[in-house]
């Protein structure tokens, strides 16, 4: 079978979510075998940002098997899904084309299986973020309604997800499956001390921390997760600087200045992006791992931070207590006096931070994206032409 890959942001040089996912399916897929892949992509920006070195060897972004071929398309992401994409599609002799990123063009040539990793974006009450997050809104808005309709198979990756979409957009279930997300083998327990030593020096990380991996997204509740902070410090139980990666001083400043929370300036350390590949090493760095999303279809970094050892926070709403199961503990994430009380137990407990060490390890055990893979396959020989 000879399967399309539509993967337009794979060579982006800051990989987020659906990216990460993109990539860690089709490098499971590449090495299932048995089948050809054709991976379209954009070139590689010109002006791509800069940082120090990683202190961790990253690994090639595209596999490089016989069986994957690699088509680069230009041109702005509708343009590139509406027209690059479906006209090269014609002179690939595919069996079936899957789309990784919630949006797919509305001719195709092959069978689209879809991948819609949330609905989120149709959602009323979701709102603000930044002008490209807020066009990707208006993009997917006009693209999905009309594209599921046309899909032979419409994938999501969370039971809850799935609900959603049947719901909302009043889809068959017999169309919509549910195929979870992973997690990849480098989220491990780490025990290199000279590896651990050099990743703490290069971010500038505390000896022990809170880690959030905040984004201005709204969904990822940075207000909320500041003001659990605060409470913390009023109270004087906070114990830990809190570190952030993926945001930036200006929007963290804003934030304390909207909630009164100048005091916490020196409680908190802003590291930037950090790359995937090193992602596994500041997990291991990190006392305690907060992921306490207003939403989340899956909730990757749960699964990923468990997998490392790290105990994790997580939100008692959408997908991320299926994710998570028996293995976290929950809070309400629009009460940041519920998240201050439970992040407080992880700060004190060193009998629940052990045992949840230990279930989040066996859960995460139960993610991997070569299940993932042989799932899609049975999936894409269904629909294939």
């Amino acid at each position: 079978m000879r399967i399309g890959f539509e993967a337009q942001r794979l060579l982006r040089p800051h990989k987020h979510g659906m990216d990460i996912v993109a990539l860690e399916t089709l490098h499971a897929l590449a090495e299932l075998g048995g089948h050809e892949l054709v991976v379209f992509t954009k070139p590689t920006p010109e002006q791509a940002p800069t940082g120090p070195k990683s202190p961790v060897r990253a690994s090639t972004d595209i596999p490089t098997s016989a069986g994957v071929s690699v088509v680069e398309l230009t041109g702005p992401y509708p343009i590139w899904e509406q027209v690059a994409l479906p006209n090269a599609l014609k002179s690939q002799h595919l069996d079936v084309l899957h789309c990784t990123a919630n949006t797919a063009p509305l001719r195709s040539s092959v069978p689209v299986v879809l991948t819609l990793h949330d609905i989120i974006f149709l959602e009323k009450a979701v709102v603000g973020g930044t002008w490209y997050q807020r066009f990707g809104n208006v993009y997917r808005r006009w693209n999905v309604p009309r594209v599921v309709k046309t899909s032979a198979r419409i994938l999501t990756v969370s039971h809850f997800e799935r609900q959603r979409i049947i719901d909302h957009l009043h889809i068959d279930p017999a169309r919509v499956t549910t195929v979870h997300n992973a997690v990849s083998r480098q989220f491990r327990v780490i025990t290199d001390a000279e590896l651990l030593t050099r990743v703490r020096v290069q971010y500038a990380l505390p000896e022990q921390f809170i880690f959030f991996l905040g984004n201005p997204d709204p969904k990822k509740n940075v207000p909320n997760v500041l003001r659990a902070l605060l409470l913390l410090k009023q109270r004087g139980q906070l114990t830990l600087p809190l570190v952030i990666a993926n945001v930036t001083p200006a929007y963290v400043q804003g934030v304390l200045a909207q909630i009164g929370g100048q005091v916490l300036t020196n409680d908190i350390v802003l590291c930037g992006y950090i790359p995937n590949t090193v992602l596994p090493v500041v997990y291991n760095l990190a006392t305690v791992f907060l992921c306490p999303s207003l939403r989340e279809s899956f909730g990757l970094p749960i699964l990923e931070a468990m997998a490392c050892g790290t105990p994790v926070l997580t939100a008692s709403t959408s997908a991320m207590p299926e994710v998570a199961g028996e293995a976290a503990l929950l809070a309400d994430p629009a009460s940041p006096d519920d998240m201050a009380r439970q992040l407080h137990r992880l700060l004190t407990d060193e009998a629940l931070c052990a045992d949840l060490r230990r279930r989040g390890l066996d859960r995460a055990a139960l993610f991997s994206w070569q299940n993932t893979a042989r799932q899609l396959v049975t999936i894409y020989d269904e629909v294939a032409c």
